[in-house]
């Protein structure tokens, strides 16, 4: 059959079918407007619309911040930007030295109070989390940031992976964000005023072979989220999964920063400023996640379009396989030097 007979047939059917063919046209229509539509959306929450502004939280109103992990890296930054933004800090961290030393930094650069409170998370036990519990009696706490987090050491198969590393994973990365948050929840309630923050990570969005107990732990994170979000959106509260990509930190082992990879700063002020945005994670099918970066936000939105996870576990595989290969050299290469 050659090429008029067949377009004769086509043009035939188009004939014969009229509401089929006006149907699949406008079926493709509106598949093409809606992906408009949701790129459009994705743009303007990550580059145009500002967030919700602080002060409905408590900013410079006298309000507290609880930071978690908050002398290093991405914890310490949102210390400092929470602080310039007008609320008092309350540091929670293992390290009591430099818990003190970040509260006077933060005290002399913003004039604002600071509290502070040592716990080891990996190891805290019920009357360690009472003990922090009593610490927030009668503050005013306006905002929460789940920070504290553990990874693996290096990426490895599961059953390679050291038990008290699973452990301390499960146990600072789950319970401890549980418990603070439960400490911490009763008084916004109360009040009626509140946002919560907790830092995920992409690794719970695309399941990590290698790092397969961390990835549990941040996926865990996200679902939590979503479903205490709904429970207290009745409270003015504003509870918000954080969905992140690299960023340089200790946590990271990334010192190098990139378009991809920011540093601690630019990557707190994205999240300060569009509170309530879910920008890159606003079609992925997950309530209250935002991916507040524009490099984040822009190669969560892509992925969503793509599909295809299997892809990007397979892809996430073969990263880890060779970031394991190369730690293990360097490891090598360090102990015959000594």
């Amino acid at each position: 059959m050659d090429a008029s007979s067949l377009k004769h047939i086509a043009f035939s059917f188009t004939l014969d079918q009229p509401y089929l063919s006006t149907f699949l046209l406008a079926l493709g229509s509106i598949s093409v407007a809606r992906v408009i539509y949701q790129t459009l959306t994705v743009l303007l929450q990550t580059f145009v619309l500002p967030g919700t502004n602080l002060k409905r939280f408590g900013a410079k109103k006298g309000a507290w911040a609880v930071v978690t992990g908050s002398t290093d890296g991405i914890g310490k930054e949102f210390s400092f930007q929470l602080a310039k933004a007008g609320f008092n800090v309350f540091l929670v961290a293992r390290n009591k030295d430099l818990l003190a030393s970040t509260a006077a930094e933060i005290e002399q650069k913003y004039k604002v109070s600071t509290a502070t409170h040592a716990i080891d998370f990996s190891k805290a036990n019920v009357a360690a989390y009472d003990a922090l519990g009593a610490t927030f009696t009668g503050l005013d706490v306006g905002v929460l940031v789940n920070n504290v987090g553990k990874s693996h050491a290096i990426p490895a198969y599961f059953i390679d992976t050291p038990n008290d590393e699973i452990t301390d994973i499960v146990t600072i990365n789950v319970n401890a964000t549980l418990r603070v948050t439960y400490a911490v929840l009763p008084g916004m309630v109360q009040r009626k005023r509140g946002l919560i923050l907790n830092v995920g990570s992409f690794a719970g969005a695309i399941p990590s072979p290698m790092l397969a107990t961390y990835s549990g732990t941040k996926a865990f994170l996200a679902t939590f989220t979503s479903a205490l979000a709904e429970e207290v959106r009745k409270d003015n509260i504003t509870v918000e999964h954080l969905n992140t990509y690299f960023v340089v930190s200790k946590l990271s082992k990334i010192r190098k920063s990139s378009a991809l990879i920011p540093q601690p700063g630019p990557y707190v002020r994205s999240v300060l400023s569009k509170i309530g945005l879910a920008c890159g994670a606003g079609f992925s099918g997950r309530p209250d996640t935002s991916t507040p970066f524009w490099s984040h936000a822009l190669l969560d939105y892509a992925m969503t379009l793509i599909g295809a996870p299997s892809l990007f576990i397979s892809y996430t595989h073969g990263l880890h396989k060779d970031i394991r290969r190369r730690a293990l050299k360097k490891a090598a290469r360090e102990a015959k030097a000594e």
